[in-house]
């Protein structure tokens, strides 16, 4: 199966995209050779192939969520240039305007 300018205009008008007779010129043997490495590819015996989400199979690798202490607020703000009771506090970086 090949396409044709005219079918690539369709399927251009479906995806509303719009091409440049140039990119019109690059885009039908590229398509073309993505249709014609799908062939090849149905020429495969994938009978007795079940099909995959992912064609590795992974395993979750993820810790375990164990609760522990956290760092106090006293302990956060002890190196903090300048803070303003339990808050950092820092240069305004919004204007007015």
């Amino acid at each position: 199966m090949s396409l044709s300018k005219k079918d690539i205009e369709h399927i251009a008008k479906l995806a509303k995209l719009k091409f440049t007779d140039e990119e019109m010129a690059k885009m039908e043997p590229q398509l073309n050779s993505v249709l014609e490495y799908m062939d090849k590819l149905s020429e495969l015996d994938t009978d007795n192939v079940e099909p995959l989400s992912h064609p590795v199979e992974n395993i979750n690798v993820f810790r375990d969520d164990i609760l522990k202490d956290s760092i106090s607020t006293e302990d956060a703000l002890r190196n903090a240039p300048k803070r303003d009771e339990n808050y950092f506090k820092v240069p305004k970086v919004i204007s007015n305007d």
